[in-house]
């Protein structure tokens, strides 16, 4: 084992990009929705198509991204190269967001479209060459898991960044369009130092020709043959779904459901601590248990945290029990995302079983493609019924009907997709024991030496790969 992959340095370096990949995720689930309808005085139904819209340029530029990252051959590596230009793409896309565009309804929707589609760009640039970096990074099963729980525990940190501070810079601003556009700028800022940190702080091991993916973006979606894969994004998509729902309405129910929106940073002070002590006590589960042990635990609290919030949902309700339920709900949170990002590192091991190749990049684009394709849905969904229930951000009281509507959504929302990811992770077959066999299977396959497996062996090769065993090990199996 290379002795870099256990230094605290490449712990802390590989987890701070997180800074951006967790933050500007929360700030637009949380925030971009309000700054279209109240703000820029958009209609809810245009302002939701517009992250909906932008996850349809996704899904080109994701999967192609992938490719590029695999085809890529440079002296920092085929990854980090893009952390040292992302950081500047990122920064600059991030602030244009929240520019105050004054013009036409039909010249602010498209401008704001654009504005989306250039970060969701950075992002990409950003992201799949990061998600795709551990596993050339790190081998083993457990240290992958520590690196995972560094990553998650700079990513509460970040939702606690994230979550508080653009608040209080948009009020000691005066609010309005010119709070929006510092916040943007003073993130931008954030986000580019954590990437160059990134990317001065880890490292890519060393490949054989063999192990270096070929194929160009036509091979992409052979990814959705692998078993595992598939399992695998319905944790991803319905889990980050389910906190995508709850951070993109919290504002809204605190203002029009409680009628007490200046509770904001207490309510999240509640969600962004627990999240934090939970990444920590995840990351040393994470050394010993399962990669889905953290949403084992931490989604039966947030059932139970948003059923109870119906008892306080009303205007004047007491804060306090709030601020508890919220703490109990960000172990949900917490756990949904340690066990996605933790078991993403492991699809390319399954496809390398498949296809005798190292497609890290590609599952990387189609994962992060799948990300951005839960927060599209989730901000998409919410604008739509904000429209349907009648929600006008002009209003200082909104409808009967838009109170209870919004409550509802808060609650029943997140519930729904939670339920949905307890599905597909009783279905998930790389477990621990599982993953010996896999790493084994490769070592043999690589080194070209006889392989003896057991029937039970056989079993969950086929199990992860949906494939048969002896059709395993096949470059052809990266086409269509």
């Amino acid at each position: 084992m290379n002795v870099n992959e256990r230094s605290i340095r490449g712990k802390l370096g590989y987890g701070i990009a997180d800074i951006y990949g967790g933050g500007a995720f929360l700030i637009i689930s949380i925030l971009f929705l309000v700054f279209m309808t109240d703000i820029v005085g958009m209609n809810p139904f245009w302002a939701g198509s517009i992250p909906l819209i932008g996850r349809i340029w996704d899904a080109v530029t994701d999967p192609l991204m992938g490719a590029i990252v695999d085809k890529t051959r440079s002296r920092f590596g085929s990854k980090r190269l893009y952390l040292l230009v992302g950081s500047f793409v990122a920064a600059v896309t991030f602030a244009l967001l929240w520019f105050s565009f004054n013009g036409s309804a039909g010249a602010q929707y498209v401008f704001y479209l654009a504005a989306f589609i250039l970060f969701s760009t950075g992002f990409t640039i950003v992201m799949v060459p990061y998600n795709a970096l551990l596993p050339d990074m790190v081998s083993d099963y457990h240290l992958r898991g520590q690196y995972t729980g560094f990553r998650m525990i700079f990513s509460a940190l970040s939702a606690i960044l994230a979550g508080l501070l653009p608040d209080i810079i948009i009020r000691g601003a005066g609010g309005g369009g010119q709070g929006f556009m510092i916040m943007g700028i003073v993130f931008g800022l954030i986000f580019f130092v954590s990437l160059l940190l990134c990317f001065l702080n880890t490292w890519e091991l060393e490949k054989t020709d063999k192990q270096v993916e070929r194929h160009g973006i036509r091979y992409a979606v052979s990814v959705f043959k692998n078993r595992s894969f598939r399992i695998y994004l319905g944790i991803f998509l319905f889990a980050q779904g389910s906190a995508d729902f709850m951070m993109a309405l919290v504002i809204y129910f605190l203002a029009v459901v409680l009628r007490q929106s200046d509770q904001y940073v207490f309510v999240m002070s509640g969600v962004l601590s627990a999240q934090l002590i939970a990444m920590v006590l995840y990351q040393f589960l994470l050394k010993k248990h399962a990669k889905t042990l953290p949403v084992m635990i931490g989604f039966p609290l947030q059932i139970a945290a948003s059923l109870a919030m119906l008892f306080f949902a009303y205007a004047g309700a007491p804060i306090l029990p709030i601020v508890f339920l919220s703490f109990l709900a960000g172990f949900g949170t917490a756990g949904g995302t340690v066990t996605s990002f933790a078991i993403l590192a492991d699809m390319a091991d399954v496809d390398e079983l498949i296809t005798s190749e190292r497609r890290a990049g590609t599952y990387s684009g189609m994962a992060t493609f799948t990300r951005k394709i839960a927060n599209g849905m989730a901000l998409g969904l919410v604008g739509a019924l904000l429209f349907l229930i009648g929600y006008d951000g002009s209003l200082a009281v909104q409808s009967a009907t838009a109170v209870m509507g919004i409550r509802l959504m808060f609650v029943l929302l997140p519930i729904l997709f939670l339920l949905l990811t307890f599905v597909f992770i009783r279905i998930y077959p790389v477990t621990q024991d599982a993953f010996k066999v896999l790493s084994a299977q490769i070592e043999a396959r690589r080194k070209q030496e006889p392989i003896e497996a057991t029937a039970a062996e056989i079993a969950l090769c086929e199990q992860m790969t949906g494939y048969a065993y002896d059709q395993l090990w096949k470059k052809d199996n990266a086409s269509l």
